[in-house]
């Protein structure tokens, strides 16, 4: 397992290639990619994402070793960006290893939802109107009633 919090970019392919590599025995990899996207209203020019060192690792690492025990992973990684990104750019990456797809689709969708809403990261958004906190969403809050 995993965990990374880091300023720079990351390759995709790279990660990708190499969390796969070595797993023989799983039959299932599945990733996602987080983007950060534009606003609909007030194009976005910036978000800045900020976090506690030390904090922000401890409670993505727990998060991730709950998936890996109640799944039986293989492996997981899960990849955080913080600091100013612009929209296009990667914002996180999530990769599940598992010997059958159903487990390893699920324990994704998992650290996802749970990344999303529980993650110690703070998000603002900066436009040409001024700039904000990203707040919490209800649909976010509501995914996690499934788990």
């Amino acid at each position: 397992m995993r965990i990374s919090v880091q300023e720079q970019a990351f390759d995709l392919g790279a990660e990708t290639s190499c969390f796969a590599a070595g797993h023989k025995d799983m039959g299932a990899i599945v990733t996602f990619t987080g983007i950060v996207r534009d606003l609909p209203d007030d194009p976005l020019i910036a978000m800045e994402i900020e976090h506690y060192p030390g904090m922000t690792e401890a409670a993505l690492t727990e998060i991730a070793q709950t998936a890996v025990d109640r799944w039986s992973l293989g492996d997981a990684l899960v990849i955080h960006r913080h600091g100013r990104l612009i929209p296009g750019e990667m914002i996180m990456m999530v990769a599940t290893a598992s010997r059958h797809r159903k487990d390893a689709f699920e324990a994704a969708e998992y650290l996802m939802d749970y990344l999303k809403s529980r993650a110690p990261f703070w998000k603002r958004e900066i436009t040409a109107q001024g700039e904000g906190w990203v707040a919490s969403k209800s649909e976010d809050e509501d995914a996690l009633k499934r788990w």
